[in-house]
């Protein structure tokens, strides 16, 4: 029978995953943010211009500016953190596990290593579809949604992540 032993680790010593190199989103993504962003946009104004006329009487010319402005200024926004979101986020894939990197004020890396992977999916949405775009989404064991879902790439590099994917996954088996 062998000896148990529980050595201590020099945790200064670990890989760092804040050394890897992530691949950023494809170009083509910021379009698909900024079209959906402008999408939301306009309905947004359009229910805010509604609002307005079929309520005619019960809004003065301040309030009526006021609501407007703020409008304008949470549309700016949405704009604004989409495209600083795009910059960060960012995907890498190691010999054991793969990496996905997003947020905005507080930035949070997934690592996911390969043996726990369950399930790979590849996405492509409308506006995605037309740039040439898809997801990939990486499931791991014990959950309804996925774990990683890295947009912005370009459909065949997803093709080959899924595949790649999908090779660790079967030689786990």
């Amino acid at each position: 029978m062998e000896n148990f032993t529980n050595e201590t680790i020099d945790t200064t010593n670990l890989p760092k995953y804040e050394e890897v190199a992530f691949t950023s989103l494809h170009p083509n993504y910021k379009k698909v943010v900024l079209l959906n962003v402008s999408v939301f946009s306009v309905i947004a104004i359009i229910g805010f211009s509604a609002l307005v006329f079929f309520n005619k009487g019960e809004f003065t010319q301040t309030n009526i500016l006021t609501l407007g402005s703020a409008l304008l200024v949470v549309i700016a926004l949405v704009f604004f953190f989409s495209l600083l979101s795009f910059r960060k986020k960012g995907f890498a894939f190691r010999n054991h596990d793969v990496l996905y990197r997003s947020g905005i004020i507080a930035t949070s890396t997934m690592v996911i290593p390969y043996n726990r992977i369950q399930h790979v999916a590849l996405h492509e949405g409308l506006v995605s579809r037309y740039f040439g775009l898809a997801k990939i989404e990486i499931f791991t064991a014990g959950g309804h949604s996925s774990d990683i879902e890295i947009p912005g790439i370009a459909k065949a590099q997803a093709e080959d992540i899924k595949q790649l994917l999908m090779g660790k996954i079967q030689k786990q088996l």
